[in-house]
């Protein structure tokens, strides 16, 4: 039997961006509905490539979420699959497991959710496909659900639906983990699997995917973002191909400033940067994060004007076109020169500087930074913790961010041999 289906994850409708109208010219309503947009795209390309049905692998809804216009637009969306005859199928993630909407809303009824108490298997008889799986009971799922799910029935082609960090991932908590060489043993012919947020194809023999989430919604989801289209003849997958969806685009764009003799040459360098991004002719809109970063003559001069900094690159960007870039956030991270002879050449500074590099490489240290900052966690604000910001939880992260610190305490103490 031949047949197409559609494996999507990871949806998060409606995911809010905490904080949004503090970034200056973001367009707040566009971000706000990127996820609806990118769930539409889904939709018309299952109606465009007539799919037989549509997996979703976990995590639909974003939390604890009790705007229930959220399910009433799945509900619309699903309502026009149901018209074409495409059914759904989908398991709960640990996202869903906390989400009000999840619990009370009903569903059309070509939506089947699987049980969250143990796995069970749907067949689709004129197509000879079964489908095995089971959602979150709770959102803090630490057994591997898979080693419950039953042997695939003969005869058919059978698909494992499955929320799961796998063997773990860097960024993602750790939920329902499983052995991947369990999951190629198993006799499925194609697991489809959901939470982590970037597409990764794990096994082809069976095929064993993360297709990503649909839409990326902060600067460490960057890159194209959607699902996973799948074709089958003679019961053999013969084409899986990823689909884009997405309609806001994130990209990290650095500038190598450590050349730039003077304010002018680092814009025409910026400048060149973000004319060089792939994504500017892809029709997406762009939100850009720029890093400039490096050992340079005006270090100085760039700290002191932040504002007309951060206004300068705006305005580059707005060149490229009004509606195509939106500057997300200016990380500055260059560092002044060494002089040679001066007092960034010796003493007391280039013992700060030695340390701070110490305390970089020492994973002792930042796994109690980590320990640190989580016990001082509800005294800061929360906005410093959205997804995207400040990541307490992750030391490499903190290591990434020290010489950003180190620079702060020079410019401090020495505020002259910094210029």
């Amino acid at each position: 039997m031949d047949f197409t289906f559609i494996h999507a994850a990871d949806i998060h409708l409606d995911s809010p961006l905490v904080g949004l109208e503090r970034y200056e010219g973001a367009p707040v309503e566009y971000v706000r509905g990127a996820t609806r947009q990118a769930f539409r795209n889904l939709v018309q390309l299952a109606l465009e490539e007539k799919v037989n049905f549509v997996l979703i692998a976990g995590d639909l809804y974003d939390g604890d979420w009790r705007d229930y216009n959220t399910g009433l637009f799945f509900a619309a969306q699903a309502g026009l699959l149901r018209q074409a005859g495409i059914p759904i199928y989908l398991v709960r993630g640990n996202h869903d497991a906390a989400s009000q909407i999840t619990r009370q809303l009903r569903l059309p009824d070509n939506v089947y959710d699987f049980s969250t108490r143990k796995p069970e298997t749907k067949v689709i008889e004129e197509l000879a496909v079964a489908i095995h799986g089971q959602g979150f009971p709770t959102r803090d799922v630490s057994e591997d659900l898979s080693k419950q799910y039953p042997a695939p029935l003969t005869g058919h082609f059978n698909i494992g639906l499955l929320h799961t960090c796998a063997t773990g991932r860097e960024g993602h908590g750790n939920y329902a983990p499983c052995d991947v060489d369990y999951l190629k043993n198993k006799g499925y012919d194609y697991w489809a699997l959901g939470h982590v947020h970037n597409r990764e194809e794990l096994s082809r023999e069976p095929w064993i995917i993360f297709p990503g989430n649909i839409q990326g919604r902060h600067i460490r989801e960057s890159g194209p973002k959607g699902c996973t289209l799948v074709r089958v003849q003679d019961g053999r997958v013969q084409e899986v191909r990823p689909q884009t969806l997405d309609v806001l685009r994130w990209h990290l764009c650095k500038v190598d400033a450590a050349s730039c003799a003077s304010y002018g040459e680092l814009l025409e360098r910026a400048k060149s940067e973000i004319g060089a991004v792939p994504e500017l002719r892809e029709g997406h809109l762009l939100a850009l994060r720029l890093v400039l970063s490096g050992a340079c003559p005006i270090h100085r001069q760039l700290q002191v004007n932040r504002q007309g900094l951060d206004n300068d690159l705006r305005a580059l960007a707005t060149e490229q076109g009004p509606e195509s870039i939106w500057i997300e956030k200016v990380r500055l991270q260059t560092r002044p020169q060494t002089r040679a002879g001066g007092l960034l050449a010796g003493g007391p500074v280039d013992t700060l500087r030695w340390f701070m590099a110490e305390l970089g490489t020492d994973d002792t240290f930042l796994e109690e930074l980590v320990s640190a900052l989580e016990r001082e966690r509800n005294t800061l604000p929360g906005d410093l913790f959205q997804e995207g910001e400040l990541d307490p939880g992750d030391p490499q992260y903190l290591g990434e961010l020290l010489p950003q610190v180190e620079e702060l305490i020079l410019s401090r103490l020495c505020p002259k041999e910094a210029d």
